[in-house]
């Protein structure tokens, strides 16, 4: 068995929910908060057989869509720096980050 931990932008997380349920993927939903944007993200945990694990990461990849986003960097008190700093710049958000771990034991109570 497989651990899978896969974490999703807001936006993504009800699609790939969708996904799971009519692939009869079962998955823990947790609300996270992303470090960089400080912006919203979900996390799902998934215990799966080893062979559903390119099944499950393939449902990923098709519900996690990258895309631009403007933000506004930190302002910087520093008078050397360019006062263009504090103007907003565009990043690349969403996608999705997963891990696959191996599973020693799996018990259901």
């Amino acid at each position: 068995m497989k651990l899978i931990i896969a974490i999703v932008q807001d936006k993504d997380s009800n699609r790939l929910s969708n996904l799971f349920i009519q692939a009869d993927v079962r998955a823990t939903k947790l609300s996270t908060t992303g470090g960089f944007l400080k912006s919203g993200n979900t996390t799902f945990m998934i215990g799966v057989e080893d062979q559903r694990v390119e099944e499950i990461l393939e449902l990923i990849k098709d519900s996690s869509r990258t895309r631009k986003q403007f933000m506004t960097p930190p302002v910087n008190l520093d008078a050397s720096m360019d006062s263009s700093a504090a103007y907003p710049i565009e990043v690349q958000v969403g996608g999705a980050t997963v891990f696959v771990l191996p599973i020693d034991a799996f018990h259901q109570f």
